[in-house]
């Protein structure tokens, strides 16, 4: 039987390369939880404080490792290092946001990034300019402090805020694309974004039963102090 040697020095490498990849998405994890945590806080306080909690539910997430390089090749990164992909993927944490109401999803934003130690880096608002497809929500690459042994850093974590008829329309969305490979047939392309007009024809609906039915003033987005343009 013949034997293959092993290269210890390369094994060492690749371990140590595993471990350097491991604290790099833990940083992403950590700031994703202190996003979740800030707005945690802002759920039990309109619960336990407030007639009326905007807050419908919250889902977050960190890129895998095979997602991170697909978006790698995607955005042409050559030679990558971890500081390239800081720098170019904003991304790779992500905390979504469902609101009742389109008013919710500005007054959420106002009071998350309100907070004295979040910093707005690029703010893409897809309801007020939604997509040619139809897609609508409101997506914020927000900074968060996170304090480890080794010291503080800045976390960029991507928040994307929207209503439940818009998050229902995104993942049958991305469910049809998903099932055909995104090569949608025409008539079910053209069928998304009749569905897409559908929902925000609801959501105003909803929203001005909800404003009659209980005086809630219409809410609008603040113009956010400019943002370094990064790629997302």
């Amino acid at each position: 039987m013949s034997t293959v040697s092993v290269d210890e020095s390369a094994i060492s490498e690749a371990k140590e390369l595993r471990d350097r990849f491991q604290r790099f998405l833990h940083e992403y994890e950590f700031g994703m939880r202190e996003v979740e945590t800030k707005i945690s806080i802002l759920k039990d306080e309109f619960t336990h404080h407030h007639a009326y909690n905007p807050i419908e539910h919250v889902k977050s997430r960190v890129k895998s490792p095979d997602s991170i390089v697909e978006k790698i090749a995607r955005k042409g990164i050559e030679d990558p290092d971890f500081d390239r992909i800081r720098e170019e993927i904003t991304d790779i944490a992500g905390v979504r946001v469902t609101c009742s109401f389109t008013a919710d999803v500005y007054r959420l934003f106002d009071l998350l990034t309100a907070q004295d130690d979040i910093t707005v880096r690029v703010v893409k608002d897809y309801i007020k300019n939604p997509k040619a497809n139809g897609y609508k929500s409101l997506h914020a690459i927000l900074e968060v402090p996170v304090f480890l042994s080794t010291g503080a850093l800045s976390v960029p974590v991507e928040v994307q805020f929207r209503t439940i008829a818009m998050d229902f329309w995104a993942s049958l969305e991305h469910k049809i694309y998903y099932k055909f490979a995104n090569q949608v047939p025409a008539h079910l392309v053209d069928s998304l974004t009749d569905a897409a007009e559908a929902a925000a024809e609801l959501d105003l609906r909803m929203e001005r039963l909800h404003r009659e039915a209980h005086g809630v003033p219409r809410r609008e987005l603040a113009p956010p102090p400019p943002p370094r343009i990064v790629g997302v």
